[in-house]
C-alpha cells in the first residue's frame, strides 16, 4: 500500500502528470521537490529554534501537502 501511494506522488510515468510532455514534467517535479526541501528545512528550523511554535511546523507542512495537490489537480485538469 506504501508503495502504490508512493509511486502515485513520486513516478511520473503513474502519477497525475502523465499527460504532460516528458520535458513539463521534469519541470514540475523539480520545482516540487524543491519546495518540498525548503519547507523541510524551514520546518526543521522551527522545530530546532523555537520548538513552541508546533503549530508552525504543522502549518509549513500542510502548505506543502495541499500544494502538491493542487499542482497535481490543475494539470490532472488541462
Amino acid at each position: 500500500m506504501v508503495s502504490k501511494l508512493w509511486r502515485s506522488v513520486m513516478d511520473s510515468d503513474k502519477n497525475a502528470l502523465l499527460n504532460l510532455p516528458r520535458s513539463v514534467r521534469f519541470q514540475i517535479m523539480f520545482y516540487l521537490s524543491a519546495m518540498w526541501s525548503l519547507l523541510f528545512c524551514v520546518s526543521f528550523g522551527i522545530m530546532i529554534w523555537a520548538p513552541a511554535y508546533m503549530i508552525a511546523h504543522v502549518a509549513i507542512l500542510l502548505i506543502g501537502i495541499f500544494g502538491t495537490g493542487w499542482i497535481f489537480r490543475i494539470t490532472n485538469e488541462t
